[in-house]
């Protein structure tokens, strides 16, 4: 996957050395974005159909990824300009090292109504009445990787059971579809993930929902991310964002508020195709942000301080070294 970035990077480098200091007219300067194939990276796949990041004059290129930390290592590497992912352990340890990674916007929350992710339990334990995170005490629950936003997931509904870490097995599987064939093979007791898996598990009958994250644990679980390089490029990077809200306030408008019409189901055929999941199953799981692309106030510190309390993160981190909405405030001014 790197090797892959680096290649989409040289090609863009290529293309402005052909074109010279400017772009060909009517294409947007490249940003090199890294996604997720989940329902969550809506708001990216309907703005980059619907063109709305050419119109202020950058084009995004996909680059697709299996887990949120190998996103953070390809900014800090250089090879992504931008990323669009959970918030890990891993990520705040890369700050925490001293390399630039800037948090910019919202891009999902766990919300009441709203769930991004869930925990699942194999079916045959729930039919043997394994139907609460207490009944998974001595059991395996598949997640990601350790640091990723399935283990704080899983690690703060600990918390509010007044469990303790160790009272469960967390099996890290390095990716969303390693985690759900596990538990649909029985190798696994519960999964912590996201849609359109959760939708997927519980459609094939392999797994049932116990926990929707949003319902009980409302929280900053993914944003967009700068590279400290893309950021000083101040005009793409408020470019981007323009673009970007644009498109947040689409997605709100046409799925978080109407809910259905012609409209919500674009948004639903364009996340389809992008990830490969069945329209009935993208249909239910939209994630909410915030129309405007905001960040929900202070979490960022919340999470930060939470991994570094369980050594998982090695240095505190002020939220005003890795948060910067001023993109988003001068993007918020130059639009409607």
């Amino acid at each position: 996957m790197r090797l892959f970035a680096r290649g989409i990077a040289a090609l863009a480098l290529a293309a402005c050395a052909l074109g010279g200091a400017g772009e060909v007219p009517g294409q947007g300067a490249k940003v090199r974005l890294g996604v997720l194939k989940l329902t969550s990276s809506a708001v990216l796949f309907l703005g980059a159909e619907k063109g709305y990041f050419r119109e202020f004059g950058v084009e995004p290129e996909l680059v697709f990824f299996d887990a949120a930390q190998p996103i953070a290592v390809a900014i800090a590497s250089g090879d992504l300009d931008v990323g669009a992912t959970g918030l890990t352990a891993g990520l705040y340890n890369i700050v925490a090292g001293g390399v630039k990674i800037w948090i910019v916007a919202d891009k999902g929350r766990e919300w009441p109504d709203h769930n991004l992710t869930a925990l699942l339990v194999r079916r045959d334990l729930y039919d043997a009445g394994a139907r609460t995170l207490r009944d998974l005490k001595g059991r395996t629950i598949g997640v990601t990787q350790i640091g990723s936003t399935f283990h704080y997931n899983v690690g703060r509904l600990l918390e509010r059971e007044g469990m303790a870490p160790g009272d469960v097995e967390i099996v890290p599987l390095q990716s969303l579809g390693a985690v759900a064939d596990a538990l649909q093979a029985k190798r696994l007791d519960a999964a912590a993930t996201a849609e359109p898996f959760v939708s997927r598990l519980e459609s094939s009958g392999a797994g049932v929902t116990i926990i929707r994250t949003g319902d009980s644990l409302p929280w900053q679980i993914a944003a967009m991310l700068y590279s400290d390089t893309f950021a000083r490029d101040r005009r793409r990077a408020v470019a981007f964002m323009r673009g970007y809200v644009k498109s947040s306030r689409h997605y709100f408008d046409a799925v978080l508020r109407k809910k259905s019409g012609p409209e919500f189901d674009e948004v639903v055929a364009i996340t389809a195709t992008y990830t490969g999941a069945r329209p009935e199953l993208i249909r239910r799981g939209f994630p909410y942000q915030d129309r405007d692309g905001r960040l929900m106030p202070g979490d960022i510190g919340r999470q930060t301080a939470w991994w570094y309390a369980r050594g998982l993160v090695k240095a505190p981190i002020a939220a005003t070294g890795i948060v910067d909405e001023s993109f988003l405030r001068e993007a918020l001014e130059g639009l409607k």
